[in-house]
């Protein structure tokens, strides 16, 4: 045996080679994924069944419209709140009692009798919808290698995109032949299969630091995170404005019918399924471009309808591209604030759900405001400009950090 063997023999047991990397849990991803269609599905039912629902409980509809309200409020509330207040236990735990409150909360829907005992139903539906989403992008990261985390995240937002298309004209459907109960009891079964999906595929995932109450105001300080919590607040508050009014213009400017303007929504859910998958093809490389490309979108469509809405060739594809780059946002957005709180990613994701449910309301009572003062176009004009100034925030985020990185030396070259 020579020298250069010997050598190399201690250099083997010195530098052993890395362990494998774990393989992905692409069915537990799956199960995440059937867990976020339930829940959504569940939260925008009420806005399909909502004139039946108010006769029933014998209040008014603007009453009854309360209950999306109180899912948003207490979202908003348990997103930050839950990682804090569970860190202690087995995240897949925490998970499955999310997924119970969900068919929990249909349940007591299906036999509500009065509007107090549907608001307790809805709050129900907020903590387990502000919950899930805190948690998701973190047992995400989990479950699946790192540079794999955008495919599946895209994955998991694929149920919103499902439920998106399919919640609104099915609890229509399902309302009108059967009861608008039923459809809460179909949304209830949807949610005992995700509730069934992942208890069968999350493996134990034990709680690793348990996060502090205090840890939501360092993350938020930290500026990469800052910035993308503004970026959020700018594009989503905008979409939310105009998409929120945006029948209005369909029905006082394009001049469409019913028929037409249930097609046009119909192509822009559908848009929406492919988007998610486009988000994260741009989020692998860079998760500031699935934001860039899906915020630059909204701008041109929103422009488009706002100059040339009463064409409608010309809205219909505006509105379908628009729910393309839509569904291009969640990703991006997730992806960008998980990486720059990788060690704290719960509380991330806690941040990220409030301020997606900040910006919601934001765009919806600010885009009425205009709508009632400015008419039907006007909260297009917000949504173009607010997504404007969020493609501006993200190329001035990309030139930082462009400018800032380290050069190499010229005299060491």
């Amino acid at each position: 045996m020579d020298g250069s063997t010997i050598v190399k023999s201690a250099q083997d047991v010195a530098a052993p080679d890395p362990a494998p990397e774990a393989p992905a849990a692409w069915t537990a991803i799956g199960a995440l994924a059937l867990g976020v269609f339930a829940l959504v599905t569940s939260e925008f039912l009420p806005a399909s069944v909502l004139t039946p629902l108010a006769a029933d409980l014998g209040v008014s509809v603007g009453a009854a419209g309360q209950a999306v309200t109180a899912t948003a409020v207490i979202g908003a509330i348990a997103a930050p709140l839950t990682p804090v207040l569970t860190g202690r236990f087995d995240r897949r735990i925490v998970m499955w009692a999310l997924m119970a409150l969900l068919c929990a909360s249909n349940l007591l829907t299906v036999f509500a009798v009065n509007l107090p005992m549907l608001l307790v139903a809805r709050i129900l539906l907020g903590a387990s919808l502000g919950g899930f989403w805190s948690m998701a992008a973190a047992l995400a990261m989990r479950l699946v290698p790192a540079k794999a985390l955008p495919r599946a995240m895209s994955i998991v937002f694929t149920g919103v995109s499902v439920a998106t298309v399919s919640a609104a004209p099915v609890g229509a459907y399902v309302s009108d032949t059967l009861g608008w109960r039923a459809a809460f009891v179909i949304a209830g079964v949807v949610g005992a299969l995700a509730l069934l999906a992942q208890l069968l595929t999350l493996p134990r995932l034990a709680p690793t630091a348990p996060p502090k109450l205090r840890g939501l105001l360092q993350v938020a300080r930290r500026p990469s995170v800052a910035l993308a919590l503004i970026g959020v607040l700018l594009v989503i508050s905008g979409h939310f404005a105009g998409f929120t009014y945006v029948r209005p213009v369909l029905e006082q400017v394009t001049r469409l019918d019913v028929a037409a303007i249930s097609l046009i929504l119909l192509a822009f859910g559908v848009a929406g399924f492919f988007g998610n998958f486009a988000g994260a093809f741009l989020a692998e490389r860079d998760p500031r471009l699935a934001v860039l490309g899906g915020a630059g979108l909204v701008a041109v469509s929103a422009l488009a309808i706002v100059t040339l809405g009463a064409s409608p060739w010309v809205v219909a594809i505006a509105l379908t591209v628009w729910g393309f780059a839509f569904a291009m946002l969640p990703v991006g957005f997730q992806s960008w604030t998980t990486s720059e709180a990788a060690d704290q990613a719960e509380l991330a994701g806690g941040l990220l759900t409030s301020t997606f449910q900040v910006a919601i309301a934001m765009g919806a009572i600010f885009g009425g405001v205009l709508v009632d003062r400015l008419g039907a176009v006007s909260a297009s004009a917000y949504a173009g400009l607010a997504a404007a100034c969020g493609v501006a925030l993200v190329l001035a985020v990309r030139q930082e950090r462009r400018t800032s990185a380290p050069r190499p030396c010229e005299a060491c070259s």
